[in-house]
C-alpha cells in the first residue's frame, strides 16, 4: 500500500508548469492509504467513482482539472475498479499539443486499453502524427504506446515511421524503436522478417542501450533457427568481453556489476548458438572463463550472471575447464544458506551433470541437505492444514524428531526405496 502512495503522489506531481498536485486527490491517496480494510477501501474508491462520472462529463473543464481526474481514474483502476466510463477523456488527451497533458494521455491509455479495445482506432492517426514530431519527448511517448497497442492489423499503419525511427539522433527514440519493432515481431512475425539486418546493424549502434534492446529480437530470431545468425557468435563474445572489462559506461553498473542485465542476455543468446556447434562453442571459452574468475558471487545480481553462466556452459560444446568451473559454483551456491541459492544451484546442477554426471557425486550430500530442507517445510505445510491438534500430535513428533536426528533424509530414502523396490 506503502508503495501505492508513492505512485500516487507522483502521478499527482506531473511536472513543472503549475500543474502539480491538489490537495483534494493527496487527501483521497491517503484516506486509501489509511483503509483499516478491503471494504473500507472499496468504500472510499466507489465514492471517488460516483465524484469522478459527474466531474468528468461538466463543460469546458480546464486543462489542469481534466488532467487531475484522468490520473484519479489511473489511481482508480489501480485499486481494480472499472473506469471505463473516462476512457474516451484519456484518448482525447493524448490529442492535446502541450507535452505534459500529451504524455498524461499517452500513459492512462496504455494502462485503459489493450491492443484489442474499441478506441485503439481513434489513436492510431495521433501516433502516426507524433511519431514524426519534432521533439523527442513526442516520440518516446507515442512509441510507448505503440509498444503495448499497435495490434497486428494496425502495425502497416505505423511500421514506415517506426524504421525511420531507427536513425534517430536521439539514443532513446532509437531503443524505442527497436524494442516496438520487437513487439511487432512478437504479434505478427511475417511483417517484419525483412527488417533483420536493422537488427544487426543496431547491435552496433555506439549507444549501449540500443545495442542491448537488440539482443531480445535477435534472442527470439536465434531461438526459431539459430543457422542464420551463427556469424553473430564474434559480436557477441566480443561485447560480452567489453562489458565484462568495464568498458561500458558507469551508469550501467548494477550493485558494482558491469551491465548484468547485458551480460545475462549475451549469454543467453550464446548459448542457443553455441548448442551442439563445437567451432562456435571455442570462441565463447575464455570469455566465459573470464566470467567465472571476475564475477562477485556475494550479490544477488552477481549470481544472477553465474548462474546464466553455467547454463550457457551446459549447453554449449562441452569444456572441462569450464565444467570444473561451473561446479564450483554449484557448489558455493548449495553450501550457503539462502533457500533461493539452493534452489539455484540444483537447478544448475541438474543441468550440469546431463554432460558430466560425475559432479553429482561431489554434492550428494548438500542435496540431500537441501531435500531435509523441503522436507520439513512441506511437513509444516501438511500440519497447518490439519483440522485438530489430535491429527497433528504424531506429526509433532516427527517434525521434532526431524529436527534433530540428522539420518532423517536417509532413513526417509530407505523407506521410499523399500516401497519402490517392486515397481
Amino acid at each position: 500500500m506503502e508503495h501505492l502512495k508513492t505512485i500516487g503522489r507522483e502521478l499527482a506531481m506531473g511536472s513543472q508548469g503549475g500543474f502539480g498536485q491538489t490537495k483534494e486527490f493527496l487527501d483521497l491517496v491517503k484516506s486509501i492509504g489509511e483503509a483499516r480494510s478491503k471494504a473500507e477501501e472499496d468504500r472510499i474508491v466507489m465514492q471517488e467513482i460516483e465524484t469522478l462520472k459527474k466531474r468528468i462529463v461538466e463543460p469546458d473543464i480546464p486543462k489542469r482539472k481534466m488532467k487531475e481526474y484522468i490520473m484519479r481514474l489511473v489511481y482508480v483502476e489501480m485499486l481494480g475498479h472499472d473506469a471505463s466510463f473516462g476512457y474516451i477523456y484519456a484518448v482525447k488527451m493524448t490529442h492535446d499539443d502541450n507535452l505534459l497533458l500529451k504524455r498524461t494521455g499517452y500513459l492512462a491509455v496504455t494502462l485503459f486499453l489493450n491492443e484489442d479495445h474499441d478506441l485503439i482506432i481513434l489513436i492510431v492517426n495521433t501516433i502516426q502524427k507524433d511519431l514524426k514530431s519534432d521533439n523527442y519527448l513526442v516520440v518516446c511517448a507515442a512509441l510507448n504506446a505503440v509498444c503495448k497497442l499497435i495490434n497486428e492489423e494496425t502495425i502497416p499503419a505505423v511500421l514506415p515511421q517506426v524504421v525511420e525511427l531507427l536513425n534517430h539522433p536521439k539514443e532513446a527514440v532509437r531503443k524505442k524503436a527497436v524494442m516496438a519493432l520487437h513487439r511487432f515481431h512478437q504479434r505478427s512475425p511475417p511483417s517484419v522478417s525483412h527488417l533483420v539486418p536493422n537488427f544487426r546493424k543496431r547491435l552496433c549502434d555506439n549507444d549501449p542501450g540500443v545495442m542491448g534492446a537488440t539482443l531480445y529480437p535477435l534472442h527470439d530470431l536465434i531461438g526459431v533457427d539459430a543457422s542464420p545468425y551463427k556469424d553473430l557468435v564474434g559480436s557477441f563474445v566480443s561485447i560480452l568481453k567489453q562489458v565484462t572489462e568495464r568498458r561500458l559506461p558507469k551508469s550501467y553498473e548494477y550493485h558494482q556489476m558491469p551491465a548484468p542485465f547485458i551480460q545475462i542476455r549475451l549469454l543467453k543468446n550464446l548459448e542457443l548458438l553455441g548448442n551442439g556447434d563445437k567451432q562456435a562453442s571455442e570462441h565463447m571459452y575464455n570469455v566465459l572463463g573470464d566470467i567465472f574468475r571476475k564475477c562477485d558471487s556475494s550479490t544477488n545480481i552477481g549470481n544472477a550472471v553465474l548462474y546464466e553462466c553455467i547454463c550457457c556452459v551446459s549447453s554449449i560444446y562441452p569444456n572441462t575447464k569450464l565444467l570444473e568451473a561451473a561446479a564450483t559454483s554449484i557448489s558455493k551456491f548449495l553450501k550457503t544458506d539462502s533457500h533461493n541459492l539452493k534452489y539455484m544451484g540444483i537447478d544448475a546442477l541438474g543441468r550440469v551433470i546431463k554432460i558430466s554426471p560425475e559432479i553429482a557425486e561431489q554434492h550428494q550430500l548438500a542435496v540431500i541437505d537441501c531435500l531435509e530442507v523441503i522436507l520439513y517445510l512441506k511437513l509444516q505445510s501438511v500440519m497447518n492444514n490439519m483440522p485438530t491438534a489430535t491429527c497433528k500430535a504424531p506429526f509433532w513428533n516427527l517434525l521434532i524428531w526431524s529436527t534433530f536426528n540428522t539420518s532423517f533424509t536417509s532413513h526417509f530414502f530407505q523407506y521410499h526405496q523399500l516401497l519402490h523396490s517392486n515397481d
